[in-house]
């Protein structure tokens, strides 16, 4: 296979994946709001956040003040983030993991539900970074946790900057503003529109990825040395991945 102008020529150290509408087909909170009669008002808070402005914490406590989610609720959203993984997600985790990859979720999604979902692709927990969110002794909403970055506008950037210190080279995947924050201190940033095509992300992205199955990344991060270890099996998904970059 000959390498082409796309192909990474140094291998990358780590990958950052953003969750709701890139590794799990939902968002979370607006799953939240439908089933507790707020749905409308929420889903038009969360289109503004990923289309316009990015996150604030004024949004995201908006947000939730609307939603106020029970823990038993919480816990049915994690088996729903499992039950809506994007196709190939696992397999195409599990290849980057063989070839020593870090991988991270940086998520402004609920902290339990995005630890039950990287807990499930076999990712470090200390790699997780997202909102924790706080239930009084009856299992009722009693905040979250706003010192986090990740509630704020470039959050997302500020964990990057972080982990740059650690990985050198990084590719940052997700399908919202607060993602396409990072573009510029990451190696590559890939925007997934392959369940939610948003056309102003589309058009800021060098790469961005209309398809549904994750394995669209692969030919976006590895190098044709890495390629050249892949196993039969991982080979397959590689190629399936090719085709759709090259549609």
């Amino acid at each position: 296979m000959t390498t082409n102008n796309w192909q990474l020529k140094q291998p990358i150290d780590a990958i950052l994946f953003d969750c709701d509408g890139t590794l799990s087909s939902i968002e979370g909170i607006d799953e939240l709001a439908a089933a507790n009669g707020v749905g409308e008002i929420v889903k038009k808070l969360t289109d503004s956040a990923m289309n316009k402005s990015g996150m604030n914490i004024e949004l995201y406590q908006e947000r939730l003040n609307l939603v106020r989610p029970t823990q038993s609720q919480i816990d049915a959203l994690s088996e729903q983030y499992l039950q809506n993984l994007v196709p190939d997600a696992d397999a195409t985790i599990q290849l980057l993991t063989r070839l020593q990859k870090a991988i991270y979720l940086v998520s402004a999604g609920l902290y339990p539900t995005i630890l039950q979902l990287g807990n499930s692709l076999r990712i470090p927990q200390e790699n997780i970074y997202a909102v924790n969110i706080m239930f009084d002794d009856q299992g009722n909403y009693a905040g979250f946790d706003e010192s986090t970055p990740l509630v704020q506008k470039n959050g997302k950037r500020e964990i990057a900057l972080q982990l740059k210190k650690m990985h050198p080279q990084i590719v940052h995947i997700g399908d919202g503003i607060n993602d396409l924050e990072v573009s510029d201190v990451v190696t590559r940033f890939i925007g997934y529109g392959g369940v939610f095509y948003r056309e102003n992300i589309a058009a800021q992205c060098q790469f961005y990825i209309k398809a549904r199955s994750l394995a669209s990344i692969l030919p976006l991060i590895l190098t044709q040395a890495e390629v050249d270890t892949l196993s039969p099996n991982e080979i397959k998904l590689y190629q399936q991945g090719l085709k759709t970059i090259q549609c």
